[in-house]
């Protein structure tokens, strides 16, 4: 398991289960499309006198279990020569080699970085050396470092008319340019933040605790996800629901089942990256073309689990569709 951990720091702070969780739902015998072996990320690693590098956004990395993480700005200070994209960060004299920097061990991605093309240049630096930045190999190791990423949206909204890039495109980036360096493609050790079931779990592990606090002794059956992305947020509570049901299928065969819930219903607004069909529309309705997918290539299209139970104008009318369904008045 990964000890030193190179930590791309995002420039739109996650949502990620700590190490402790991760373990525990190992094992309870759950799997995810993409997860990998997802309690290594949760690994507190390290002894003697390897040094710590200080997050830059305080203690989230320690809160994830790591206890040996540099980021991408400590790397680079580390090995100035390494990011020669931007004419005014470059040093002004060739600095010394360094030898006494300790070996990465594995690649952490939360989320979008600010400064692309030093992130990637030096995420590449540490893959195709193996961890050693400084030096350099003949032949790129394959398998490579463990990769461990989160939030795979390749778009999402902000205030600009049409969508943002996101995390899912940065990977597709890092994706093909160590495909066109290598011949070979990038490995994930796992891939957590929707649509991953890992997600949905970890949510739903969050709302019985919260139900917990609350006094409520009833438990929680049907779960609703509100998002406003098919690909991510459909996509993801369709499989989580597809989850549940097998693990209902399980419990009626007399196999124990860890869940309480019993489905989880996708509802689907209009207000960021989905757009309902109309005139003008970009969407695929010329000649009966199926939209292009923007999925994560190792989560793989299945048209059905991107199709919403419901969907609505805003989340207002989520929350009235939700108050309906359970049978609750609305003040």
């Amino acid at each position: 398991m990964p000890e030193r951990i190179l930590r791309v720091l995002p420039a739109r702070r996650p949502s990620f289960p700590r190490g402790k969780e991760l373990r525990g739902w190992k094992e309870e015998g759950w799997e995810s499309p993409g997860a990998g072996d997802a309690s290594g990320i949760g690994k507190e690693g390290g002894q003697g006198g390897r040094r710590r590098a200080q997050n830059l956004d305080g203690d989230s990395g320690r809160s994830l279990g790591f206890k040996h993480v540099v980021t991408v700005d400590e790397l680079r200070a580390a090995f100035p020569v390494l990011d020669m994209v931007d004419l005014e960060r470059r040093p002004k004299t060739t600095p010394l080699p360094r030898n006494d920097f300790p070996a990465i061990e594995g690649v952490l991605l939360l989320g979008e970085p600010v400064r692309w093309e030093t992130s990637l240049q030096l995420i590449m630096d540490v893959l195709l050396s193996d961890g050693n930045p400084g030096t350099s190999l003949a032949s790129a190791p394959y398998p490579h470092l463990p990769v461990l990423a989160s939030n795979v949206d390749l778009l999402w909204m902000a205030e600009a008319k049409m969508p943002r890039f996101g995390h899912g495109t940065f990977l597709l980036c890092l994706e093909a340019i160590y495909r066109k360096v290598t011949g070979r493609e990038l490995r994930y050790e796992g891939l957590t933040g929707k649509p991953s079931i890992l997600t949905y779990r970890y949510a739903e592990d969050l709302l019985r605790r919260q139900a917990a606090q609350r006094g409520w002794a009833a438990p929680i059956r049907n779960l609703y996800a509100v998002g406003d992305n098919p690909m991510s947020d459909v996509y993801g509570a369709n499989l989580f629901h597809r989850y549940l049901q097998r693990g209902r299928e399980g419990a009626e065969e007399g196999k124990p089942r860890p869940l309480a819930a019993q489905s989880c219903v996708s509802i689907l607004v209009c207000t960021g990256v989905y757009r309902p069909p109309g005139p003008g529309s970009l969407g695929p309705a010329q000649g009966g073309e199926e939209p292009p997918f923007h999925g994560h290539r190792d989560f793989g299209l299945s048209p059905g689990l991107m199709e919403a139970s419901h969907v609505v104008s805003d989340v207002h009318e989520a929350v009235r569709l939700v108050f309906q369904k359970e049978g609750w008045a609305l003040e």
